[in-house]
Protein backbone atom coordinates (compact mmCIF):
# COMPACT_ATOMS: atom_id res chain seq x y z
CA UNK A 1 0.00 0.00 0.00
CA UNK A 2 2.84 2.35 0.88
CA UNK A 3 4.53 1.61 -2.47
CA UNK A 4 1.36 2.56 -4.34
CA UNK A 5 1.07 5.82 -2.44
CA UNK A 6 4.69 6.66 -3.10
CA UNK A 7 4.19 5.91 -6.82
CA UNK A 8 1.13 8.17 -6.96
CA UNK A 9 3.02 10.97 -5.22
CA UNK A 10 5.93 10.63 -7.66
CA UNK A 11 3.60 10.71 -10.64
CA UNK A 12 1.80 13.80 -9.36
CA UNK A 13 5.11 15.47 -8.61
CA UNK A 14 6.37 14.64 -12.10
CA UNK A 15 3.22 16.07 -13.69
CA UNK A 16 3.47 19.24 -11.59
CA UNK A 17 7.13 19.66 -12.52
CA UNK A 18 6.34 19.11 -16.23
CA UNK A 19 3.53 21.65 -16.16
CA UNK A 20 5.70 24.07 -14.20
CA UNK A 21 8.56 23.65 -16.66
CA UNK A 22 6.21 24.15 -19.61
CA UNK A 23 4.74 27.28 -18.06
CA UNK A 24 8.20 28.63 -17.18
CA UNK A 25 9.36 29.02 -20.79
CA UNK A 26 8.14 30.83 -23.85
CA UNK A 27 9.35 30.90 -27.46
CA UNK A 28 9.95 34.03 -29.52
CA UNK A 29 9.84 33.56 -33.30
CA UNK A 30 11.81 35.35 -36.01
CA UNK A 31 8.94 37.73 -36.76
CA UNK A 32 7.86 38.28 -33.15
CA UNK A 33 8.71 40.50 -30.20
CA UNK A 34 7.48 40.02 -26.65
CA UNK A 35 6.61 42.25 -23.72
CA UNK A 36 6.42 40.29 -20.44
CA UNK A 37 3.94 41.47 -17.79
CA UNK A 38 3.55 40.42 -14.18
CA UNK A 39 0.16 41.13 -12.70
CA UNK A 40 -0.43 43.59 -15.53
CA UNK A 41 2.86 45.47 -15.10
CA UNK A 42 5.68 45.36 -17.64
CA UNK A 43 8.74 43.41 -16.48
CA UNK A 44 12.14 44.23 -17.99
CA UNK A 45 12.95 45.15 -21.55
CA UNK A 46 11.04 43.83 -24.55
CA UNK A 47 12.41 40.62 -26.04
CA UNK A 48 13.20 41.09 -29.74
CA UNK A 49 15.64 38.24 -30.37
CA UNK A 50 14.25 34.85 -31.38
CA UNK A 51 14.78 31.90 -29.06
CA UNK A 52 13.65 30.13 -25.87
CA UNK A 53 13.23 32.29 -22.72
CA UNK A 54 12.28 31.67 -19.10
CA UNK A 55 9.63 33.33 -16.93
CA UNK A 56 7.82 32.80 -13.65
CA UNK A 57 4.93 30.43 -14.27
CA UNK A 58 1.39 31.70 -13.92
CA UNK A 59 2.32 35.24 -12.83
CA UNK A 60 4.39 36.22 -15.88
CA UNK A 61 2.49 36.56 -19.19
CA UNK A 62 4.27 37.06 -22.56
CA UNK A 63 2.49 39.49 -24.89
CA UNK A 64 3.38 38.87 -28.53
CA UNK A 65 3.54 41.54 -31.20
CA UNK A 66 4.67 41.36 -34.86
CA UNK A 67 8.19 42.61 -35.49
CA UNK A 68 8.04 42.74 -39.28
CA UNK A 69 6.54 45.54 -41.38
CA UNK A 70 2.73 45.54 -41.48
CA UNK A 71 0.31 46.86 -44.09
CA UNK A 72 -2.57 49.23 -43.50
CA UNK A 73 -5.19 49.23 -46.25
CA UNK A 74 -7.55 52.18 -46.08
CA UNK A 75 -11.19 52.14 -47.09
CA UNK A 76 -11.82 53.84 -50.46
CA UNK A 77 -13.55 57.16 -49.92
CA UNK A 78 -15.21 59.82 -52.04
CA UNK A 79 -13.21 63.06 -51.82
CA UNK A 80 -13.62 66.36 -53.74
CA UNK A 81 -10.48 67.84 -55.29
CA UNK A 82 -9.59 71.52 -55.38
CA UNK A 83 -11.25 71.83 -58.80
CA UNK A 84 -14.49 70.36 -57.36
CA UNK A 85 -14.14 66.97 -59.06
CA UNK A 86 -15.34 64.09 -56.85
CA UNK A 87 -13.10 61.03 -56.95
CA UNK A 88 -12.71 57.73 -55.13
CA UNK A 89 -9.31 57.53 -53.41
CA UNK A 90 -7.87 54.23 -52.17
CA UNK A 91 -4.68 54.40 -50.07
CA UNK A 92 -2.41 52.00 -48.24
CA UNK A 93 0.52 52.38 -45.82
CA UNK A 94 3.38 50.34 -44.37
CA UNK A 95 4.06 50.54 -40.64
CA UNK A 96 6.03 48.78 -37.91
CA UNK A 97 5.98 48.44 -34.13
CA UNK A 98 9.32 49.98 -33.14
CA UNK A 99 8.58 50.45 -29.42
CA UNK A 100 6.57 47.45 -28.17
CA UNK A 101 6.30 48.87 -24.63
CA UNK A 102 4.58 52.07 -25.83
CA UNK A 103 2.50 49.98 -28.20
CA UNK A 104 1.37 47.73 -25.33
CA UNK A 105 0.63 50.67 -23.05
CA UNK A 106 -1.46 52.55 -25.61
CA UNK A 107 -3.13 50.33 -28.21
CA UNK A 108 -2.44 46.80 -26.83
CA UNK A 109 -3.04 44.93 -30.12
CA UNK A 110 -2.78 45.18 -33.90
CA UNK A 111 -6.53 45.60 -34.43
CA UNK A 112 -6.63 48.71 -32.25
CA UNK A 113 -3.49 50.01 -33.95
CA UNK A 114 -5.17 49.69 -37.36
CA UNK A 115 -8.10 51.67 -36.01
CA UNK A 116 -5.71 54.43 -34.87
CA UNK A 117 -4.13 54.46 -38.32
CA UNK A 118 -7.60 54.89 -39.82
CA UNK A 119 -8.19 57.89 -37.55
CA UNK A 120 -4.88 59.56 -38.49
CA UNK A 121 -4.18 58.69 -42.12
CA UNK A 122 -7.69 59.05 -43.59
CA UNK A 123 -8.07 62.72 -42.47
CA UNK A 124 -4.58 63.50 -43.79
CA UNK A 125 -5.48 61.97 -47.15
CA UNK A 126 -8.70 63.97 -47.32
CA UNK A 127 -6.92 67.16 -46.28
CA UNK A 128 -4.29 66.99 -49.03
CA UNK A 129 -6.55 65.68 -51.80
CA UNK A 130 -8.95 68.58 -51.27
CA UNK A 131 -6.01 71.02 -51.34
CA UNK A 132 -4.88 70.10 -54.88
CA UNK A 133 -6.45 69.63 -58.30
CA UNK A 134 -7.30 66.24 -59.75
CA UNK A 135 -4.29 66.10 -62.05
CA UNK A 136 -1.96 66.57 -59.07
CA UNK A 137 -3.40 63.42 -57.46
CA UNK A 138 -3.11 61.43 -60.69
CA UNK A 139 0.24 62.38 -62.18
CA UNK A 140 3.67 62.83 -60.62
CA UNK A 141 5.52 64.74 -63.36
CA UNK A 142 5.06 66.72 -66.57
CA UNK A 143 6.49 64.03 -68.84
CA UNK A 144 4.62 63.33 -72.07
CA UNK A 145 2.05 60.56 -71.81
CA UNK A 146 -0.06 58.87 -74.48
CA UNK A 147 -2.70 61.58 -74.06
CA UNK A 148 -0.11 64.26 -74.89
CA UNK A 149 1.09 62.27 -77.90
CA UNK A 150 -2.46 62.19 -79.23
CA UNK A 151 -2.38 65.95 -79.28
CA UNK A 152 0.70 66.62 -81.34
CA UNK A 153 3.64 64.77 -79.74
CA UNK A 154 3.41 61.73 -81.98
CA UNK A 155 3.49 61.43 -85.74
CA UNK A 156 0.37 59.26 -85.76
CA UNK A 157 -1.71 61.90 -83.95
CA UNK A 158 -1.10 65.06 -85.90
CA UNK A 159 -3.31 67.91 -84.70
CA UNK A 160 -2.89 71.67 -84.93
CA UNK A 161 0.04 73.03 -82.93
CA UNK A 162 -2.10 75.52 -81.02
CA UNK A 163 -4.38 72.69 -79.83
CA UNK A 164 -1.38 70.73 -78.58
CA UNK A 165 -0.02 73.77 -76.72
CA UNK A 166 -3.37 74.51 -75.10
CA UNK A 167 -3.76 70.94 -73.84
CA UNK A 168 -0.24 70.83 -72.44
CA UNK A 169 -0.70 74.15 -70.72
CA UNK A 170 -3.69 72.84 -68.76
CA UNK A 171 -1.80 69.86 -67.34
CA UNK A 172 1.02 71.57 -65.48
CA UNK A 173 2.12 69.57 -62.42
CA UNK A 174 3.43 71.50 -59.40
CA UNK A 175 3.40 68.88 -56.62
CA UNK A 176 2.28 65.57 -58.06
CA UNK A 177 1.07 62.30 -56.62
CA UNK A 178 4.33 61.22 -54.94
CA UNK A 179 4.84 64.52 -53.13
CA UNK A 180 1.24 64.54 -51.92
CA UNK A 181 1.74 61.01 -50.53
CA UNK A 182 4.97 62.19 -48.85
CA UNK A 183 3.13 65.11 -47.24
CA UNK A 184 0.44 62.72 -45.96
CA UNK A 185 3.20 60.59 -44.42
CA UNK A 186 4.89 63.60 -42.80
CA UNK A 187 1.61 64.76 -41.28
CA UNK A 188 0.58 61.36 -39.87
CA UNK A 189 3.96 60.05 -38.64
CA UNK A 190 4.52 62.41 -35.65
CA UNK A 191 1.09 61.51 -34.27
CA UNK A 192 1.97 57.79 -34.24
CA UNK A 193 5.16 58.12 -32.18
CA UNK A 194 3.23 57.98 -28.92
CA UNK A 195 1.85 54.57 -29.95
CA UNK A 196 5.32 53.12 -30.61
CA UNK A 197 4.54 52.93 -34.33
CA UNK A 198 6.72 54.06 -37.21
CA UNK A 199 5.05 54.85 -40.51
CA UNK A 200 7.36 53.95 -43.39
CA UNK A 201 5.33 54.78 -46.45
CA UNK A 202 1.93 56.01 -47.61
CA UNK A 203 0.80 55.47 -51.19
CA UNK A 204 -2.26 56.39 -53.21
CA UNK A 205 -3.11 52.97 -54.58
CA UNK A 206 -5.98 53.93 -56.82
CA UNK A 207 -7.83 57.03 -57.99
CA UNK A 208 -11.12 56.73 -59.81
CA UNK A 209 -13.96 59.03 -60.80
CA UNK A 210 -17.35 58.80 -59.15
CA UNK A 211 -20.08 57.37 -61.37
CA UNK A 212 -21.47 60.68 -62.64
CA UNK A 213 -18.06 62.11 -63.51
CA UNK A 214 -16.91 58.78 -64.95
CA UNK A 215 -19.76 58.77 -67.47
CA UNK A 216 -18.90 62.31 -68.54
CA UNK A 217 -15.20 61.47 -68.87
CA UNK A 218 -15.91 58.28 -70.82
CA UNK A 219 -18.20 60.23 -73.13
CA UNK A 220 -15.48 62.81 -73.76
CA UNK A 221 -12.89 60.08 -74.34
CA UNK A 222 -15.20 58.31 -76.80
CA UNK A 223 -15.85 61.58 -78.63
CA UNK A 224 -12.11 62.28 -78.85
CA UNK A 225 -11.40 58.78 -80.18
CA UNK A 226 -14.22 59.09 -82.67
CA UNK A 227 -12.77 62.41 -83.81
CA UNK A 228 -9.36 60.78 -84.29
CA UNK A 229 -10.97 57.82 -86.08
CA UNK A 230 -12.92 60.19 -88.34
CA UNK A 231 -9.67 62.02 -89.08
CA UNK A 232 -8.05 58.71 -90.07
CA UNK A 233 -11.05 57.77 -92.21
CA UNK A 234 -10.99 61.18 -93.91
CA UNK A 235 -7.27 60.88 -94.59
CA UNK A 236 -7.81 57.34 -95.88
CA UNK A 237 -10.61 58.45 -98.19
CA UNK A 238 -8.44 61.31 -99.50
CA UNK A 239 -5.56 58.91 -100.06
CA UNK A 240 -7.91 56.49 -101.85
CA UNK A 241 -9.15 59.28 -104.14
CA UNK A 242 -5.57 60.29 -104.80
CA UNK A 243 -4.66 56.71 -105.75
CA UNK A 244 -7.75 56.34 -107.98
CA UNK A 245 -7.03 59.69 -109.64
CA UNK A 246 -3.46 58.61 -110.29
CA UNK A 247 -4.73 55.35 -111.74
CA UNK A 248 -7.14 57.19 -114.06
CA UNK A 249 -4.40 59.55 -115.21
CA UNK A 250 -2.05 56.65 -115.86
CA UNK A 251 -4.78 54.77 -117.74
CA UNK A 252 -5.52 57.80 -119.93
CA UNK A 253 -1.81 58.32 -120.55
CA UNK A 254 -1.35 54.69 -121.61
CA UNK A 255 -4.49 54.82 -123.82
CA UNK A 256 -3.41 58.11 -125.39
CA UNK A 257 0.07 56.84 -126.12
CA UNK A 258 -1.34 53.61 -127.57
CA UNK A 259 -3.81 55.56 -129.77
CA UNK A 260 -0.99 57.84 -130.90
CA UNK A 261 1.21 54.88 -131.87
CA UNK A 262 -1.74 53.19 -133.62
CA UNK A 263 -2.51 56.33 -135.62
CA UNK A 264 1.14 56.73 -136.57
CA UNK A 265 1.29 53.11 -137.70
CA UNK A 266 -2.00 53.47 -139.54
CA UNK A 267 -0.88 56.70 -141.21
CA UNK A 268 2.36 55.10 -142.33
CA UNK A 269 0.42 52.09 -143.68
CA UNK A 270 -2.03 54.34 -145.55
CA UNK A 271 0.84 56.35 -146.99
CA UNK A 272 2.58 53.18 -148.03
CA UNK A 273 -0.61 51.85 -149.62
CA UNK A 274 -1.14 55.15 -151.44
CA UNK A 275 2.44 55.13 -152.59
CA UNK A 276 2.14 51.56 -153.89
CA UNK A 277 -1.15 52.34 -155.62
CA UNK A 278 0.31 55.51 -157.13
CA UNK A 279 3.29 53.61 -158.44
CA UNK A 280 1.07 50.83 -159.78
CA UNK A 281 -1.39 53.16 -161.49
CA UNK A 282 1.29 55.47 -162.82
CA UNK A 283 2.38 52.64 -165.10
CA UNK A 284 -0.99 52.89 -166.97
CA UNK A 285 -2.95 56.08 -166.16
CA UNK A 286 -5.78 55.12 -168.45
CA UNK A 287 -6.25 51.87 -166.58
CA UNK A 288 -6.18 53.75 -163.27
CA UNK A 289 -8.89 56.12 -164.54
CA UNK A 290 -10.95 53.17 -165.71
CA UNK A 291 -10.73 51.38 -162.31
CA UNK A 292 -11.60 54.49 -160.36
CA UNK A 293 -14.57 55.18 -162.66
CA UNK A 294 -15.87 51.66 -162.06
CA UNK A 295 -15.56 52.19 -158.30
CA UNK A 296 -17.64 55.35 -158.64
CA UNK A 297 -20.25 53.43 -160.66
CA UNK A 298 -20.38 50.78 -157.97
CA UNK A 299 -20.70 53.23 -155.07
CA UNK A 300 -23.13 55.66 -156.66
CA UNK A 301 -25.41 53.51 -158.77
CA UNK A 302 -27.72 50.97 -157.21
CA UNK A 303 -30.05 48.31 -158.66
CA UNK A 304 -32.98 50.74 -158.83
CA UNK A 305 -31.10 53.93 -159.60
CA UNK A 306 -32.29 56.03 -162.54
CA UNK A 307 -29.89 58.58 -163.99
CA UNK A 308 -30.34 60.89 -166.95
CA UNK A 309 -27.17 62.16 -168.65
CA UNK A 310 -26.44 63.74 -171.98
CA UNK A 311 -24.70 61.58 -174.55
CA UNK A 312 -21.52 63.59 -174.32
CA UNK A 313 -21.18 63.26 -170.46
CA UNK A 314 -17.68 62.29 -169.26
CA UNK A 315 -19.20 60.20 -166.48
CA UNK A 316 -20.35 57.51 -168.92
CA UNK A 317 -17.55 57.69 -171.42
CA UNK A 318 -16.43 54.15 -170.65
CA UNK A 319 -20.00 52.87 -170.94
CA UNK A 320 -20.42 54.52 -174.29
CA UNK A 321 -17.23 53.03 -175.66
CA UNK A 322 -17.93 49.59 -174.22
CA UNK A 323 -19.21 47.18 -176.91
CA UNK A 324 -20.93 43.94 -176.17
CA UNK A 325 -19.60 41.02 -178.18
Amino acid sequence: MKIINIFIVLVVLLVVLSIGSYMSVYVVGEEQQVVVTRFGKIIGEPVKKPGLFFKFPVVDIPNYFPKNIQTWDGDPGQIPTLDKTYIWVDTFAQWQIVDPIKFFQTVRNVETALSRLDDLIDPAVRNFITSYSLIEAVRKSNRNLLFDKEFGADEHFDVPEESAKSNKAVYKIKKGREKIAKMILNQAQPKLVEFGIKLFDVKIKRVNYVEEVRKSVYGRMIAERQQIAEKFRSEGAGEARKILGGKERELKRITSEAYKKAQIIKGKADAEVTDILAKAFSIDPEFYSFVKTLEIYKNSLGARTSVVFSTDSEFFKYMKNYKLE
